[in-house]
């Protein structure tokens, strides 16, 4: 029995209905846009946390069969594929073949489109920038019916102004991509205790230059001496010659089974979590050698994981704050945090670096960034948000609109001063709720 596809952000919330639902069957057929009588709005594998993946009382265009690898440049490692073919699909085809790729973000259940839209990032910031930095051109299809190929060389303005662009300048129809050469499919970690914000720093700027892939869980309800505290994550992909690998493992999946009560996620369960799993690593440092999938892709075992939030759903909360302001303003933030007992279980730290990406509206620039879980509680939630927001504001600092549910438009066009300049792009067949919300007077 096909399980029918439900139309909402991974975060569940905000709780909006389109009007319509369009499946587009291929690239060379698509429905004529502007004779809707309403907006219209890419939507790929719905993992966006919020609300730009949303059309409320629109249509949103659903991208699933646009799912053909085109071609594979095995010499040169160039992708060329259709904007609705995920990122898992992509690396059950390439990494046989000695092909990785550039950047990935926490999840390989998110489309090319959808990466190129959000300008996804990953763990090797540091070294490879943003997912936009690896786009050779694709192909982008117009409200009107025009159909440009965009590049660096060709429409630039509208190739910089769709990376980072949020679904909003059209629909990608494919894309080539430059992928990176790897000579297995096992990772070289270590995994490092580290006991504040200060260390974390420390092992942040001793491991760029080395690691290709470097982030950090915190344990956001640790206060003191240990605020910040955490374990430190490093990698490079393996060198068979080195390394005896282990058989490659059958990858297992289960399905997280109901919506959890709001029981399971009360103060006590989450400290619990975050002590256990701070501890569970006795050593300061531990080695190992993994599949990519799960080093890269550890949620991804868990199918509707997001159940695990119960009915309301919940809140995705990225910041990023500049390196001037860096280490006092994250300290506020983990100390809020762990005074209000809205703690996470899921709580990541990173360094952005000065990698710029080619996109008008990309989130990725230097500084910290921090990424965490809250179960919506409401009004209690959301205020206690705008008081983070408060903070990352004051730092001049930004939030990532592809997690955002619940962002002012004050604190939108702090976080990216470039908004108007991007308007210009944006095909006036195509909003979102996000967009409608951000930009309201």
């Amino acid at each position: 029995m096909t399980e029918i596809r439900t139309y909402e952000s991974w975060g569940r919330y905000p709780r909006l209905k389109a009007q319509k639902i369009i499946h587009l069957k291929s690239r060379e057929n698509i429905p004529p846009l502007n004779k809707f009588s309403c907006s219209v709005l890419p939507y790929g594998l719905g993992r966006s946390y919020g609300d730009c993946c949303l059309n409320e009382n629109g249509i949103l265009l659903d991208t699933a069969s646009l799912s053909k690898i085109i071609s594979l440049d095995e010499k040169h490692g160039i992708l060329s594929c259709e904007s609705g073919v995920s990122l898992a699909d992509i690396l059950f085809y390439i990494v046989p073949r000695g092909w990785f790729l550039p950047v990935t973000p926490g999840t390989k259940f998110v489309t090319i489109g959808g990466a190129i839209a959000n300008d996804v990032h990953g763990k090797n910031h540091h070294q490879a920038g943003t997912f936009g930095c690896h786009v050779l051109r694709f192909e982008l299809l117009r409200s009107d019916g025009q159909r440009f190929i965009c590049s660096q060389d060709q429409n630039k303005t509208l190739f910089q102004a769709t990376i980072g662009g949020l679904g909003l300048t059209g629909l990608i129809l494919w894309a080539d991509i430059q992928l990176r050469p790897v000579k297995c499919s096992f990772i070289e970690i270590e995994r490092i205790r580290f006991r504040n914000i200060e260390e974390f720093i420390d092992l942040s700027s001793g491991s760029d230059k080395n690691y290709e892939y470097t982030v950090s869980w915190v344990d956001c309800t640790a206060r003191g001496k240990y605020l910040g505290r955490g374990i430190f994550i490093r990698g490079n992909h393996a060198d068979p010659e080195k390394y005896e690998f282990p058989k490659e493992p059958k990858l297992k999946q289960m399905v997280f089974p109901f919506d959890a009560p709001s029981i399971f996620l009360n103060k006590l369960v989450i400290q619990c979590f975050n002590s256990v799993y701070y501890n569970k690593q006795r050593k300061k440092y531990k080695q190992s050698i993994e599949n990519y999938s799960p080093f890269f892709y550890p949620l991804d075992a868990i199918l509707k994981w997001n159940k695990m939030y119960g009915k309301s759903g919940f809140f995705q909360y990225q910041c990023v704050i500049p390196f001037s302001n860096g280490i006092g303003s994250v300290k506020r933030i983990l100390s809020r945090i762990a005074h209000s007992g809205n703690a996470s279980f899921l709580a990541v730290i990173k360094i952005f670096s000065n990698i710029p990406s080619p996109g008008i509206m990309s989130f990725p620039r230097a500084g910290i960034t921090l990424s965490l879980d809250f179960p919506n509680h409401g009004e209690k939630t959301l205020h206690f948000l705008d008081n983070l927001d408060k903070v990352v504001s004051d730092a001049g600092g930004a939030l990532y609109p592809s997690k955002d549910a619940r962002m002012s438009p004050n604190m939108f066009k702090s976080s990216f001063p470039n908004w108007q300049q991007f308007t210009n792009y944006i095909d006036p067949k195509f909003s979102s709720s996000f967009w409608r919300r951000v930009t309201r007077s």
